[in-house]
């Protein structure tokens, strides 16, 4: 019989990483919560009101269309930045002085902070002085701060340029994690560079695109600092985010209740979509799905095979 006690002293070491988060992110979470039910009338007054606020939420027109512009932004980054860094990377030296340089080079966006970025390219995009605006104004008129569509083809470009070079080194590392054996069999074999990147690298990559794509899709779904400072949300409504219109709500109009109903429903959004990407980008690493990848490599060789014997006995009929 084993008499050994179980030592939970370790559970101590631990400790201070539960406090940190709690203080962080549960108790602040705990007060969102809250405030999401209750109007807040003045710090002695408040008001039940259940789920009023989240009514409220999901069919304001202006909450509907900052969502569905939040979706377009995502998807539309996400459509230019992860093939760009996977073209990136497959550029990048991989050995010796020019791979440090350029690794170097590739990073530098990434060090840049947010309001610097959004200021950067403010000026960048101005008509009369920045070089896109004016570049852009021998062509066709070029003003973000009037055309809808010049505010948002600058804030896609701009976030393109902060945040693809994450997706580079992403995938450069994942590039030089792949074992030389493998580039050494395909060139044996005679494979060429389309078909060592669909049958070699991607697969190898896969789970690095999957940490590329839930970073970039989290991050361009709560983008807030560049746009706000390159557009303020502007023209109009045409920039105006999730997060910029959850700031509106929180700090101009002083409505507490609604944004704290506001920045739940934003969050619960942000988890569910990773948690679909997650789900569809590892069903191929699951059980059931390995058992079913191998019946249907099973069934594709009795195929060949019934395929075969056809072939064979027609051949020996003719003779």
């Amino acid at each position: 019989m084993n008499t050994k006690k179980k030592n939970n002293r370790a559970w101590f070491l631990v400790l201070p990483v539960v406090l940190v988060v709690a203080f962080t992110a549960i108790i602040p979470l705990m007060t969102v919560a809250n405030y999401s039910v209750q109007d807040v009338l003045s710090p002695d007054n408040r008001v039940f009101v259940g789920l009023e606020f989240f009514r409220q939420i999901t069919t304001d027109p202006a909450i509907v269309a900052a969502f569905q512009r939040n979706i377009i932004f995502s998807t539309q980054i996400l459509a230019i930045e992860i093939p760009l860094g996977i073209m990136i990377a497959k550029l990048m030296p991989r050995r010796g002085w020019k791979a440090a340089a350029a690794l170097v080079i590739v990073a530098i966006p990434l060090v840049i902070p947010w309001n610097v970025v959004g200021t950067t390219w403010r000026v960048f995009a101005r008509p009369d002085v920045g070089l896109l605006g004016v570049t852009m104004n021998q062509f066709r008129p070029f003003d973000i701060g009037n055309t809808p569509a010049d505010a948002w083809f600058t804030m896609v470009m701009m976030d393109v340029w902060h945040w693809t070079p994450l997706v580079a080194l992403l995938v450069y590392a994942g590039l030089r994690a792949i074992p030389d054996a493998y580039y050494q069999a395909a060139s044996i074999d005679g494979a060429s560079a389309v078909s060592v990147f669909r049958f070699v690298e991607l697969p190898k990559l896969r789970r690095v695109l999957m940490i590329a794509l839930l970073l970039r899709f989290m991050d361009s779904f709560m983008i807030y600092a560049e746009p706000y400072i390159l557009t303020g949300g502007g023209p109009g409504t045409a920039t105006e985010v999730m997060s910029i219109l959850l700031a509106v709500i929180a700090v101009i109009q002083f409505d507490l209740g609604q944004a704290a109903a506001f920045s739940l429903i934003y969050f619960l959004i942000i988890q569910i979509f990773s948690f679909i990407f997650f789900t569809v980008l590892t069903l191929d690493e699951r059980p059931g799905a390995t058992k079913r990848a191998e019946k249907k490599v099973k069934a594709e060789a009795r195929k060949r095979e019934m395929a075969d014997d056809a072939a064979s006995r027609s051949g020996v009929t003719n003779e």
